[in-house]
């Protein structure tokens, strides 16, 4: 290695030259910071841009069976020839097919997409390609992202109006919303589309001898308009045109469907003719109390505030101005407020952190030299937001906390910068250029390559593959965004400051200046604090710059008269002390057998803390959990009847239950003296339409009859008084529990980060459906049996209980009578659903015209087997009636609810959330397997596999254990460029393993989780701490070492005496860096990890702080600052006495070897 000690640096010598150049571009750097945090999209997690594509088909009147052979299969046949794909999963239900095609990132976006085109295109060009009505059935493909799925938030409309006028009113509203920008859409959830329904009487249109085929050809030759070409005359040209259209649903009642012997027959003869609702297929309520609800969803990449913002804008305006003052618009389940909050209170952890540090830097530094090295705070902060703004990254809960993070490393490098140079202005008595030219000669390529180390050990994460890491990569690229600007700024930010302004005495600022200085702030402050509280409603922003000046101004005081001589006692006396004590100690312990002894014993702690941690795993007193669980932000109750069941059925439970849930919510514990509910904000149900669950279901279109969601949105957690929502959630899952025979009900809570699927999830693979289900059934009565803790219910997500009835036809006897099976299931098909006719056209809609039996006879299987088949004898022309149960059998069966493939192969899932109060999904699944091993029955068959959750979570926590490893192995090569030397990077590799005793020390005494991705993640995390620490303190020892050889005093000492001086002298300088680092980066994360939350705006605006303890913050982040927090305490004490230990140990011991094979 180069002698650092006489070496310079050209950068900062370049920066300190051209000093005016500098102060531009921070200006510039603190501009395009401040504009790229006002800029940036907020969101509450990132967005997940996954290379996915959908392929969802409709085809109405066919069962799962006929989905799956006639749809699902063809396609699946030809998408096996796309290479890059990671993962094919369908799904075939009554009426329509999904197919999910998952590909890698070696693919983009759009080819994949492309791919999929044209292989469904392929398929399309088939002949025997099924048609709906005629027209070939079109898959649909297309992207789609789970935010973009998700509602930003529910307009809900009710009043004394019909559905049909609320309908009115939504869409009025909907067209306004889906203008923005920043919008994807707004579903309309609780009315319907209408239509044109001719109901037809069978008995006269029988005794009429019409058929469907008459009645449709009539509709479509009638209503009907066209060009019929031009004419010339006297030179010019006249158009013809037919006009044919029927202008109101009425005029149908008049077209002849049928004439014979001058005997007309109306269509009013044989049918009624309504422009009604279709079929209802969704019911909405909030807080039991029906609603038409416009579902709003954001565009992809969109700032969820700000549309969430806009469309609320809309809504008031069109309150105010446009609708009737009696129509009732409420807006609920508002996630922007969520997101709001949670991006304010890690703003707000960030300003916390950063008085802390600057506290303590304050009595460590002095007041200047503590501005000197807190301006990198906010230099490197912005610096970041510009580039990750740049980036196009939002502002989300991963980016923040990743600045919270770095925010006690982001110091490390000024730190070192502005001590050293102090250092030397009062040691060595340079001035202020020449010794910050010399000081940050001396430590330059040490803070690059630590800042390099430490970047180094979070390269790994990001390669980051699946879902997961597209989510949580976000934290690693910020930190690294922020190391290197922190870099930058000591760099070249920090040299120019200190080498124009730093001075080691710390004179008093003259009185004078203080009085002057302070009233400006104070009449300033009292000015626009007036402003402010006069007027109130407009005036925050006054009352804050107000209270702040005042709140500064205070402050000077406070300083000059207290603080300071506090400051400078530290300084003088205790710092001077504690240099002098740790001098002490090391030259106590580095002697002899002690540092084999020092380092024996951290040994033993590393051992005890790792059985320590096993105990307390195997006891179950920690858990080991995936992701951080959270108090619930939002409850879904989920209802499914079987497959088959009417709406309204459906609805009536689903009221049922709402009632039984409002008996909780309504309860004393969630509400206040005054009726305030401080829990609950709103309650909205949805049955049939908009019931599924985006995070298992997402690109479903099914009508889902069988099935509702009732969706309770909690208040923020500062506004709950205390109670955890969970308690809400556990009340209501034992509520509901076998309370309601034949319907599945599962309590949900939001999810922790993105969708891994369910915490138990047991997959059966085989070629027998039937006998999966089979069992399935079985297995899940086996291990309910066995009565295992912490399963919710466990749920199997397909069945054989879809009532069908199949039809049999007599061939020989049909083909003597001269119908066809088509004919036969033509009519049936247009008498029960139906057959479109034609259009309808008003005022810019289109309205379909569809034809079936009415009503009373529509659900009859009597009158529908009874009735006639009429159609002409080719041969002779003659009408023809045929009983379509002359030739047909029926045979009552049941068929499956719905056909699931994956990876090409029939699957059936089992699947369970976990009981409230249970976390470890990995300890309920290990009592599933244990149990299964019991499992009676044969398997042979059919392959049984543990997925969902727990396969998401060993997949990644091999991952993170491969990234530690991975990271360790890029350090310690920089670190072998860095010295030269294989001894002192295999020191902070020893250092970096025994960090470990503060991490799984602290687990195994307090019972916390182990949060497999957070906890990994600040173990990773600590790692670059603990070699930034290292790399500092090796680096100035081997300047010393340079310096005392050169000595001619030192002639006569023996090399081990100069290296145990140099070490000694090393650790000594470097002591207050080393404390400074830890202590900063404690209380950086100190705010997340004890879960203090202030709000300082409110508190120079309103005079209110909103302090509360605890919050989503503190719940997701916690394990990691709490990681990073006990694991740097240790590595603090290792970087002061176990590094050195190790130093002379090895040095003791390549002395050693030297002499002994001399």
């Amino acid at each position: 290695m180069k002698n650092n000690s006489e070496k310079d640096f050209k950068l900062s010598s370049w920066a300190i030259n051209n000093s005016t150049t500098m102060y531009v571009v921070m200006g510039l750097i603190l501009v395009l910071g401040i504009s790229s945090y006002f800029s940036m999209p907020r969101e509450d997690y990132p967005e997940i841009k996954e290379n996915i594509v959908f392929v969802s088909s409709i085809y109405p009147g066919n069962t799962s069976e006929d989905v799956e052979k006639l749809i699902t299969e063809p396609l699946e046949d030809k998408l096996k020839s796309i290479n890059n794909i990671i993962k094919i999963e369908s799904s075939s239900q009554e009426n329509f097919s999904i197919i999910i095609i998952e590909f890698d990132d070696d693919i983009g976006f759009l080819e994949s997409k492309l791919k999929v085109k044209d292989e469904i295109e392929n398929a399309l060009a088939s002949e025997d390609w099924p048609k709906f009505n005629n027209v070939k059935v079109d898959p649909n493909v297309f992207n789609l992202t789970f935010t973009e799925e998700m509602p930003i938030l529910n307009i809900n409309i009710s009043g004394d109006y019909t559905t049909d006028k609320l309908k009115e009113y939504s869409e009025i509203l909907q067209k306004e919303i889906e203008s923005l920008s920043e919008i994807k859409k707004a579903d309309i959830r609780g009315a319907l589309d209408k239509e044109v329904e001719i109901a037809v009487d069978i008995y006269k249109m029988m005794a009429a001898k019409v058929s469907f085929y008459d009645v449709v050809g009539s509709i479509q030759n009638g209503n009907v308009s066209l060009s019929a070409g031009s004419l010339k005359e006297s030179g010019q040209r006249k158009t013809i045109r037919i006009i044919g259209e029927i202008d109101n649903p009425s005029d149908l009642e008049n077209f002849v469907v049928k004439s014979e012997f001058n005997n007309p027959i109306l269509l009013k003869d044989i049918a009624s003719i309504k422009f009604k609702e279709k079929e209802r297929t969704t019911y909405a309520r909030e807080n039991g109390k029906s609603v038409v609800t416009l579902s709003v969803k954001k565009r992809s990449g969109q700032n969820m505030i700000e549309a969430a913002e806009k469309t609320r804008k809309i809504v008031e305006s069109f309150k105010k101005d446009v609708f009737p003052k009696t129509l009732e618009i409420n807006i609920t389940n508002d996630q922007s407020e969520l997101t709001e909050n949670q991006v304010i209170d890690l703003v707000n952890s960030i300003i916390f952190g950063i008085v802390l540090v600057v506290t303590v830097l304050l009595f460590f530094l002095g007041f200047k030299n503590a501005l000197f090295v807190g301006f990198a705070i906010p230099m490197s902060m912005f610096m970041s937001l510009w580039i990750l703004n740049s980036l196009g990254f939002t502002l989300n809960t991963m980016i923040l906390f990743g600045l919270i993070m770095g925010l006690g490393m982001l110091v490390d490098n000024g730190i070192v910068v502005v001590e050293n140079v102090y250092r030397l202005m009062e040691k060595e008595g340079l001035n202020r250029i020449q010794a910050t030219k010399k000081g940050i000669s001396e430590i330059a390529f040490p803070i690059i390559i630590s800042t390099a180390t430490t970047i180094a050990a979070f390269i790994p994460l990001g390669l980051w593959p699946g879902r997961i890491g597209k989510f949580m990569v976000f934290f690693p690229i910020t930190l690294s965004v922020v190391l290197g600007s922190s870099l930058f700024v000591a760099i070249f930010f920090n040299s120019v400051l200190v080498s124009r302004m730093m001075k080691i005495e710390d004179n008093n600022m003259p009185i004078q200046r203080i009085i002057k200085i302070t009233s400006i702030l104070l009449l300033s402050g009292i000015i626009f604090l007036c402003y402010g509280w006069i007027n109130w409603e407009s005036g925050e922003a006054f009352r804050f710059l107000g209270a702040l000046q005042i709140f500064v101004s205070i402050n000077f005081w406070v300083y000059r008269l207290f603080l300071r001589r506090m400051a400078n006692n530290f300084q003088l006396k205790i710092l001077p002390s504690l240099d002098a004590a740790y001098e002490k100690v090391l030259n106590k312990i580095l002697i002899g057998k002690r540092p084999y002894l020092i380092i024996l014993g951290t040994i033993t702690l590393l051992i005890l803390s790792f059985i320590g941690f096993g105990n307390s795993i195997n006891s179950q007193r920690t858990s080991i959990e995936f992701f951080p669980e959270e108090d619930p932000r939002q409850i879904m109750i989920y209802v499914e009847y079987p497959e088959g069941t009417d709406i309204s059925k459906t609805n009536d439970i689903a009221i049922n239950i709402e009632k039984d849930i409002y008996s909780i919510v309504e309860s004393d514990l969630y509400n206040d003296k005054s009726g305030y509910n401080f829990m609950v904000e709103s309650t909205v149900t949805q049955v049939g339409e908009g019931s599924e669950n985006p995070e298992t279901e997402l690109g479903t279109a099914s009508e889902m009859s069988n099935r509702a969601k009732i969706t309770l949105t909690l208040r923020d957690f500062k506004y709950r008084k205390g109670v955890s929502s969970r308690i809400l959630r556990k009340q209501i899952q034992d509520k509901l529990k076998n309370k309601y025979p034949g319907v599945s009900i599962a309590v949900e809570k939001n999810q922790s980060g993105p969708p891994v699927g369910y915490p138990i999830n047991i997959e059966l693979t085989g070629l027998d459906y039937s006998l999966l289900i089979k069992r399935a059934e079985q297995i899940t009565d086996f291990i309910n049996k066995r009565n295992i803790a912490g399963i919710e219910e466990l749920k199997i997500d397909v069945n054989k209980s879809r009532a069908i009835n199949l039809i049999k036809i007599d061939r020989v006897k049909a083909g003597e009578l001269g119908i066809s099976a088509g004919q036969i299931g033509q009519q049936l098909r247009t008498s029960l659903f139906g057959l479109k006719a034609g259009i309808f056209k008003s005022n810019g809609e289109d309205y379909d015209i569809n034809i079936r039996f009415d009503d009373k006879d529509r659900y009859s299987e009597d009158v529908l087997f009874n009735q006639n088949l009429i159609f002409k004898d080719p041969s002779n022309g003659q009408t023809k009636e045929i009983p379509i149960s002359s030739v047909t059998k029926k045979n009552i069966t049941t068929t499956f609810s719905e056909i699931k493939h994956k990876n090409f192969k029939r699957i059936v899932t089992i699947y369970s959330g976990l009981s409230a109060g249970y976390s470890d999904a990995g300890a309920v699944v290990s009592q599933i397997v244990n149990e299964m091993s019991n499992f009676q029955q044969d398997l042979t068959e059919i392959n049984v596999d543990y997925t969902g959750q727990i396969e998401e979570q060993n997949k990644n926590g091999k991952f993170l254990l491969s990234a530690f490893f991975t990271g360790l192995g890029l350090i310690f090569l920089l670190l072998i460029y860095q010295f030269n030397s294989i001894s002192k990077p295999t020191i902070i590799m020893i250092a970096i393993f025994l960090s470990l005793i503060g991490v799984f020390g602290h687990l195994a005494i307090s019972g916390n989780s182990f949060v497999i991705l957070m906890t990994m993640m600040g173990i990773i995390a600590l790692s670059g701490i603990v070699v930034n620490n290292g790399v500092v303190l090796l680096d100035y020892s081997e300047i010393l070492l340079a310096r005392k050889k050169s000595d001619p005093k030192n002639k006569s000492k023996a090399l081990i005496e100069l290296k145990f001086d140099s070490i000694v002298e090393s650790c000594k300088s470097r002591l207050r860096p080393v404390l400074l680092t830890a202590i900063t980066t404690i209380l950086g994360l100190i705010p997340l990890a004890i879960g203090f939350n202030i709000n300082f705006y409110t508190l120079f605006s309103n005079f209110n702080p909103n302090i509360y303890i605890g919050g989503d913050n503190f719940v997701f982040w916690g394990p990691l600052a709490k990681t990073v927090i006990a694991g740097l305490i240790i590595a603090t004490f290792l970087t002061l006495f176990v590094v050195p230990s190790l130093f002379l140990m090895i040095e003791k011991f390549k002395l050693w070897i030297k002499i002994r094979y001399k």
